[in-house]
């Protein structure tokens, strides 16, 4: 029985980050990453990488990750014939998993971790440790291992609500060079498209849908066809299309205590806004690593799950439960319309709604008054597009009648 200070079971952004974290914390940890999967490998996302994900990883020494990259700076939200579209106070990225993933596994073996290819099948707690196949034994096991986590269904915790999209890669359309685009569906509620200009000539591009209980999954040819509906052209020339689930955040959201801990995906931490899932992974993993390092420290591993717990509240609980009332708020027409040409009029309302969907912000004072106003004075229907311009006030937007 081979026995290691930590396993981590799943090596995308919040298995590497958990590496990462407890690694910093603790030099000569014995630190395994299993992944099912050789690197590079793709994998099913949007590609966005917040800004706010940089700042966290420069906390363990990984700067530098993404200099390579184009930076992109525009977003435009819309609803038919409304949009808003402007400049984020900070550019994100858009990286392909393939990439994003294969790094942070490098930044994590240079660290100091041992990178196996496993797939895990039925890890199980004992009194002493936690056992994985193959005769592995780990004195904490962190669970990164994705929307369909084995480590979590070994804890018996459900699966709350969940999404489900398709994306692929295509050539940029006409109009969406430069920018990250969402458009919101305007049936099968909540849902969106989205169209994220990779740099490279290529789009990431993409639909997603909220899954019911009282009604059919929607097959594969109508996620296409929703797709274009939204965004005319976007699958034109597309290929390596695939669908996956997105396990979205709640109010309600707790972390296991114990030994076996969950982040990202597997703990169910999506946006239920946008589905960035990204941030949330790199947060927890580097909680979770810094909280086993620290159990180990003073000799209680099965403390690592409450540590994990406390700094996870302290870091996530507040921003979760704005998420989930954003996320109801917005289930709304009215309400999401008029989050729109409240973000078209005032900047401050529109980077308070990307620090929603991108990181961890909160709805500010700004962001209610603003989608207050729009709410009790609602203009006509109109198209409204901001300016390229970091101002806040109206005059610096402009007002086209729809086609």
């Amino acid at each position: 029985m081979t026995g290691w200070d930590l396993a981590v079971v799943g090596a995308g952004p919040a298995g590497a980050a958990t590496a990462l974290g407890a690694l910093a914390a603790d030099p000569g940890l014995r630190v395994l990453l299993l992944d099912r999967a050789d690197f590079p490998r793709d994998k099913a996302c949007g590609d966005g990488v917040a800004p706010h994900v940089l700042d966290l990883l420069a906390e363990v020494g990984v700067t530098g990750l993404l200099d390579d990259r184009t930076p992109v700076a525009r977003l435009r939200l819309s609803r038919g014939p409304l949009a808003a579209e402007r400049t984020m106070a900070r550019a994100a990225y858009v990286v392909p998993r393939a990439v994003l993933d294969a790094r942070l596994v490098e930044a994590a073996v240079a660290a100091g971790a041992e990178l196996r290819r496993h797939r895990v099948r039925a890890p199980h707690e004992e009194p002493d440790g936690v056992v994985l196949d193959e005769g592995t034994r780990a004195a904490v096991v962190v669970g990164a291992d994705g929307a369909h986590s084995v480590v979590r269904r070994s804890l018996e915790r459900p699966r709350g609500p969940v999404a489900l999209a398709i994306r692929g890669y295509a050539p940029v359309a006409p109009g969406r060079a430069g920018a990250q685009v969402i458009e919101f569906g305007t049936e099968h509620q909540p849902s969106y498209a989205w169209s994220f200009d990779c740099g490279d000539g290529t789009a990431n591009v993409g639909y997603g849908e909220v899954l019911h209980a009282d009604r059919p999954a929607p097959t594969r040819a109508e996620l296409f066809e929703r797709l274009e509906h939204l965004l005319p052209g976007a699958t034109a020339g597309g290929s390596r299309w695939q669908g996956h689930h997105l396990p979205l955040s709640t109010a309600r959201w707790r972390a296991p205590t114990g030994r076996v801990l969950l982040v990202g995906d597997a703990a169910g931490l999506v946006n239920p806004l946008t589905g960035e899932g990204i941030f949330y992974a790199v947060a927890t993993g580097l909680a979770a690593g810094r909280a086993a390092a620290e159990a180990l420290r003073v000799g209680r591993p099965e403390r690592a799950g409450h540590l994990h717990r406390r700094a996870t509240r302290r870091i996530l609980l507040p921003h979760l439960r704005h998420t989930a009332l954003a996320a109801r708020l917005t289930r709304s027409p009215r309400v999401l319309e008029a989050g729109l040409r409240a973000s078209a009029r005032d900047q401050r309302v529109f980077d308070g709604l990307v620090e929603l969907g991108l990181a961890r912000g909160r709805l500010t004072p700004s962001l209610a008054l603003g989608l207050g106003r729009s709410l009790l004075a609602p203009p006509p229907p109109i198209r409204v597009e901001a300016a390229a311009t970091d101002a806040t006030d109206a005059t610096d937007a402009t007002v086209k009648e729809p086609a």
